[in-house]
């Protein structure tokens, strides 16, 4: 029972606030009256030590007064005392400096309210209790009725007993973490508990109550870690069943927290037909020099049983690296990672629900490198990187064992000393550009063996740009360019005609070999600008349209010199025919060329940009909106060639429209030249074949859309996380394949309780809610097929139909084929300091749901229940 103590009767008041040291001889005691009886002025008996060790400092509001009598001092209404580290604030406190004893307790009023609650504070622990009894020598203390909180856990107690500093026993306790402390949603129980604050509870019995009611949920003894830093431990799995692997762990492991620069979580999955999966996720970080994650997955799974049919065992693996570099570290140098690499099927058939957003992914791509800048003049640059791109679907992989490269800042060697560059003379520059590169095409059977390595490619390419720039006729821009380029390649072929097989035969050559182009072009350009004034009255008041026309010549000269010849010849032993090629056909940076080319480029760029009225009356100019950002046309025209001298016409574009919220962009081939009956192009124009100026051979177009309430602001950590795991896997910034159906894991479950709103607001005036639409069609029609190749639109939402549930979905429908691609429903309910979760998958080979209901905080992550339905299985 909290002990309430009552307004005292002064005896002898003094002011209100007194700081005081008690020393032995300022308090009445039997033993010092004696000695200052005796006669004997030099006793030999030590001098006792001192009751206090440090001065005793008191204040109170109304008065405090001191009793002589009972040796005690009164302290009332807003009461302080400090002593030490320890300071109480309390509406009243009896100092009792004869037994060493401080109470401190509430103040009740003429009607029966109790106001100004203790507050108990030593070091950095807090206790808000009732009432408190503390023994300023022993330094123990008796609490009555007392809430404190540990490291994101709060602890109400009916009576704690404090042993020292580092050790309290509790009785009655309610452990929980939920934010309403007065009445809250949950706790345990502790009915006898020992806590270390800082560190950890230990109790004994303990259960489960919610809302005040019993449940069967408890264990015989508990222990529950409260730590300041990361602490190594047990990382409890998920439970479940799949219909073709049996029962299952998920998950689950074990978490090493090695050091305060780097970690490790090594967890597994387990499946009782014999699957099995492990998981090693690791974070490392050094503060202002860099940080970043590492992580290595791997799965080995059984199918259907021995003895079926259908029976099969496959190995699939995922490693993923992610290192930046704090970019104040060293400003001169530069080092990166992010490598996604494995099994191409990995995401496809992982049956950890981790990877279940990402199983759409077609492509893992990575890419490690390092860079360094030498200052000075010129500025010299070199990097070495290596990099992996795959394509899951073919499985063939692409990669680059390392790559050089090197460049030397441009040179101006006539420009003056001082002041600008002026004409075509001062801008002559040039600079000197090296490329080396190994790099190797393989399969994801052949990955990681030696046969990989069979038919890599190795070669340098060296280039020198020459170029300067100038004005002419004040509005034309001029440039004019030679580049020198120099290949050195160590794999290169020789070309036979065998007889007997009447076949070509091709032999490949190691060793080193080298050739030589250069090529020359020049471009002249410039700006124009039509502007369409409307008045300043009108709501669009003004378009300005800007054209960037220009004009390119470009030579490339013939290189036959490299060129040689293999004969044909039939099973008779004639020569039918002479092939010419070159021994460095499919070397790395290609094959000097035979032909000679000599072409005119014509190219309009455009944007149309208005000026329309702001609707906000205060805004004093006017809002200026990009009608067109782009739209765009191109074409060639090959002087030297004999037919089909014009290249398709290429038009591109883009817009935003709505407030940037609609990304819209355009592309189409425009052909001048007619099909014969074969669909075969041939060297007559459409027009003068009785078509149009131009036949349309190929369209795209796509759009992008993000719908939102005006009260809706997508900030939430959760899809923050969600989304950088579905980025670091290879997958979409967005949402539109789905999100993660781990619930549990607590990498993408990690909102702060902190942002929870309150139990009173149980609905939404308004409902935010968001969508995002994607939309694209891709049109061929070089041969006559005339169709639309692909076309498809994906939609991805989310509403909250009030502050504790959310409701959300992600799926897309293929316009060409008819039918719904991979959708997900989600449904999120918050529930204070729990959260539920259901996810449902409603139709496709991957059909299935998933149920959470779990405590939010991470002290008490694994307090949870998870039911999952998988796919049936099909026979």
């Amino acid at each position: 029972m909290a002990q309430d103590i009552p307004k005292p009767k002064p005896t002898t008041e003094i002011p209100a606030s007194k700081e005081m040291e008690v020393k032995n001889d300022s308090i009445p005691s039997q033993e010092i009256k004696r000695v200052e009886t005796d006669s004997i002025v030099n006793d030999s008996l030590r001098e006792p030590k001192k009751l206090l060790e440090s001065i005793v400092t008191y204040k109170a509001k109304d008065y405090t007064s001191v009793n002589q009598k009972t040796q005690q001092i009164y302290l009332y209404n807003e009461a302080e005392i400090q002593y030490k580290d320890m300071d109480i604030k309390a509406g009243v406190i009896v100092i009792d400096y004869g037994k060493d004893i401080v109470y401190a307790g509430r103040l009740k009023d003429s009607l029966g309210n109790y106001s100004q609650h203790p507050v108990f504070k030593q070091g950095n622990d807090v206790v808000e209790p009732d009432s408190i009894a503390f023994n300023i020598k022993t330094k123990k203390a008796l609490i009555w009725n007392s809430k404190t909180e540990q490291q994101g856990g709060r602890i109400i107690s009916d009576l704690t007993k404090k042993e020292n500093d580092s050790v309290y026993f509790v009785k009655r306790a309610k452990f929980t973490t939920s934010e309403n402390i007065e009445n809250p949603e949950y706790y345990f129980l502790l009915r006898k508990a020992k806590i270390v604050p800082g560190k950890k509870v230990v109790t004994g019995l303990t259960n489960l109550f919610i809302a005040d009611v019993p449940t069967p949920i408890g264990l015989p003894f508990a222990f529950f870690p409260l730590t300041q830093t990361r602490t190594s431990g047990v990382l409890f799995p998920s439970f479940g069943e799949q219909n073709d692997r049996g029962y299952f762990l998920q998950n689950g492991g074990y978490y090493f927290a090695i050091s305060d620069y780097f970690d490790l979580a090594a967890l597994g999955d387990y499946y009782t037909n014999g699957s099995y999966g492990i998981r090693l996720e690791s974070s490392y970080a050094v503060r202002y020099k860099f940080r970043g994650s590492l992580s290595f997955r791997y799965e080995n799974l059984i199918n259907s049983e021995r003895g079926f049919p259908d029976y099969s065992k496959s190995t699939i693996y995922n490693l993923r690296w992610n290192q930046s570099q704090d970019s104040k570290s060293s400003p001169n140098s530069r080092f990166s990672a992010s490598v996604n690499l494995g099994s191409s099927t990995y995401f496809q058939e992982s049956v950890n629900q981790l990877n279940s957003s990402n199983f759409l992914n077609n492509t893992l791509s990575s890419s490690v490198s390092y860079s360094k800048t030498f200052q000075g003049e010129p500025q010299v640059n070199v990097s070495l990187s290596a990099t992996h791109s795959q394509n899951t679907n073919t499985e063939i992989i692409n990669m680059t064992l390392p790559t050089f490269q090197g460049s030397v800042d441009r040179i101006f060697p006539f420009a003056p000393k001082t002041g600008s560059k002026k004409g075509a003379i001062d801008n002559i520059n040039f600079q000197y550009n090296v490329r080396g590169e190994n790099r190797i095409q393989t399969t994801d059977s052949l990955f990681l063996t030696g046969a990989m390595f069979d038919e890599a490619k190795a070669g340098f390419q060296h280039t020198i740009p020459l170029s300067t720039n100038f004005k002419i006729f004040k509005h034309f821009s001029m440039s004019t360019s030679a580049n020198y380029k120099e290949n050195w390649t160590f794999n290169t072929i020789r070309k036979s005609y065998d007889t007997e097989s009447q076949s070509v035969v091709t032999t490949p050559l190691k060793g080193f070999d080298s050739f030589r182009t250069y090529n020359f072009s020049t471009s002249i350009g410039t700006t124009v600008y039509g502007m369409f004034d409307f008045g300043e009255d009108k709501k669009i008041q003004a378009i300005r349209h800007v054209m960037r026309p220009s004009v390119s010549y470009n030579i490339n000269p013939s290189f036959e010199k490299y060129y040689e010849t293999y004969e044909v010849i039939s099973a008779d032993g004639v020569t039918t025919d002479e092939v010419d090629y070159t021994r460095f056909e499919g070397s790395l940076f290609g094959s000097p060329g035979k032909v000679f080319s000599s072409s005119v480029g014509l190219s309009l760029n455009n944007n149309l940009e208005a000026k329309i009225r702001d609707k906000d009356s205060t805004a004093t100019e006017a809002k200026k909106v990009f009608l067109l950002n782009s739209l765009n046309f191109s074409t060639n025209y090959n002087v030297a060639g004999d037919s089909l001298n014009w290249s398709p016409v290429r038009v591109s574009g883009g817009t935003q429209l709505f407030d940037n919220k609609l990304s819209v962009n355009f592309g189409a081939t425009l052909d001048p030249y007619a099909l014969d009956n074969n669909n075969t192009k041939i060297n007559t124009f459409n027009i003068n074949n009785g078509g149009s100026l131009f036949r349309l051979s190929s369209a795209n177009m796509t759009m992008s859309y993000n719908l939102s309430s005006d009260t809706f602001e997508d900030n939430d950590q959760n899809d923050a996380a969600e989304r950088d795991q579905s980025i670091k896997s290879g997958g979409r910034a967005d949402d539109l394949f789905g999100k993660s159906q781990d619930f549990a894991d607590q990498q993408i479950n990690n909102r702060d309780q902190s942002e929870e709103v309150g139990p009173t607001d149980l609905y939404n005036y308004k409902l935010p809610w968001s969508l995002r639409l994607a939309y694209a069609v891709n049109y061929s029609n070089s041969r006559r097929q005339n169709e639309i190749s692909s076309h498809s639109l994906m939609f991805s939402g989310d509403i909250e139909l009030s502050p504790r549930w959310s409701v959300g979905a992600s799926s897309g429908y293929d316009l060409k084929n008819n039918g719904f691609t991979y959708t997900q429903l989600r449904f999120e309910r918050d529930l204070e300091s729990w959260r539920m979760n259901f996810s449902w998958i409603p139709f496709s080979n991957r059909s299935s749901w998933n149920f959470f209901i779990g405590i939010r905080s991470s002290i008490l992550k694994d307090i949870k229940y998870e039911k999952r339905k998988q796919p049936d299985k099909r026979l």
